[in-house]
C-alpha cells in the first residue's frame, strides 16, 4: 500500500517525520510530494497510491480520476471544500478531516491580526486597544470558541450569532441576526466553510453596518467575501478595514487604493506554527 503526502506548502519536518514512522510501521510505503508547482506532478503522483493526505491542495474530479487505486483522502484541516466529495463518493473514495488540529493556531493569528490593524499596520500614528471593544464571531466551531476566549481574556465584548449550546464558558452575548452582529461590533471575526449558502454572503451591506473604523477578520475561507462589494465599502468608508488569511483575487489592486485598510498574508498562514 502507498500513501502520498501531497502538500504545497509542506508540513514541519517533525510532522513528516511522524507520519512515515506510523505509515512504514503499518507496513506502508511513504511517498512525499512537497512543493510542487503544477498540478500535472499531482497527477503523475497519484497514479498508484491507495490514499493521500493533504493540506488546501485540491482533490478535484482530475485527481481523483487520475487516482485509480485510491481509497481514502485526509485533508489536514478543519475543512474539506478543497475536496469534490460528490466525486469521491461516486468513486467510493473515504474522505476525513482533522477538526481542532489547527484550531488554536487558526484562533492566535485572528488576534495577531485584530491588533495588526487596530495599531495601523505597525506604523506611525495613534492606533485603538482591543480592550473594551465589541468582537463579533460568526461560526462558532472549535476556531470561534478560541477567538471567544482570547478575546475576552483581552478585555474584548464577544457577540456570537451561532453558539454552541453544549459550550459551557458564558462569557459572551448572543445575537438574533446577522445584520444585529455587524452594527453592533468593532471587530468582526468569521470562521465558516465555504458552501454555497456562505460563498460571497459577505459584503457591502453587511461591512458598511459596520461602526467607525469596523474591521472583518477572515481567516476562514475567500470566497465567502463579495469583493465587487468589498472594494465598493472601502472606497466609501475610509475607516473600514479588512485583514485576511487568504488573499481576494484582486488583492494587488485593492492594496494600491486602500493601503492600510486592507491586509493579506502573503501565503495562508493560519496553521503555519510548529504546534498545528
Amino acid at each position: 500500500m502507498k500513501i502520498l503526502v501531497a502538500t504545497e506548502k509542506p508540513f514541519a519536518a517533525v510532522a513528516v517525520k511522524g507520519i512515515r514512522e506510523v505509515i512504514e510501521a503499518a507496513g506502508a510505503e511513504l511517498v512525499l510530494l512537497e512543493k510542487y508547482t503544477e498540478k500535472a506532478q499531482l497527477l503523475t503522483a497519484v497514479a498508484d497510491i491507495d490514499g493521500i493526505i493533504i493540506r488546501s491542495d485540491k482533490v478535484d474530479a482530475e485527481v481523483l480520476d487520475a487516482a485509480k487505486q485510491l481509497k481514502i483522502v485526509v485533508r489536514a484541516g478543519a475543512g474539506y471544500d478543497n475536496i469534490d466529495l460528490a466525486e469521491a463518493t461516486a468513486k467510493g473514495v473515504c474522505v476525513m478531516n482533522t477538526p481542532g488540529q489547527n484550531s488554536n493556531a487558526v484562533a492566535e493569528l485572528a488576534i495577531g491580526m485584530m491588533i495588526y490593524m487596530s495599531r495601523n499596520n505597525f506604523t506611525p500614528g495613534t492606533g485603538c486597544e482591543l480592550s473594551g471593544k465589541k468582537l463579533g464571531i460568526i461560526g462558532f466551531g472549535n476556531i470561534g470558541q478560541l477567538v471567544a476566549k482570547k478575546a475576552l481574556g483581552l478585555g474584548m465584548k464577544v457577540l456570537v450569532l451561532a453558539p454552541n449550546p453544549s459550550e459551557k464558558h458564558q462569557g459572551w452575548e448572543t445575537v438574533a441576526t446577522i445584520d444585529e452582529l455587524y452594527s453592533k461590533c468593532n471587530f468582526v471575526s468569521v470562521n465558516i466553510p465555504a458552501t454555497p449558502e456562505t460563498k460571497g454572503m459577505i459584503g457591502y451591506d453587511l461591512l458598511t453596518k459596520m461602526p467607525k473604523g469596523g474591521c472583518l477578520i477572515n481567516t476562514a475561507r475567500k470566497e465567502i467575501i463579495c469583493e465587487e462589494g468589498l472594494n465598493k465599502a472601502l472606497a466609501e468608508r475610509a475607516d473600514l478595514k479588512y485583514a485576511t488569511d487568504i488573499a481576494p483575487v484582486a488583492y494587488a489592486e485593492l492594496k494600491e487604493k486602500y493601503g492600510k485598510q486592507i491586509f493579506a498574508t502573503p501565503k495562508k498562514q493560519g496553521a503555519e506554527t510548529g504546534e498545528a
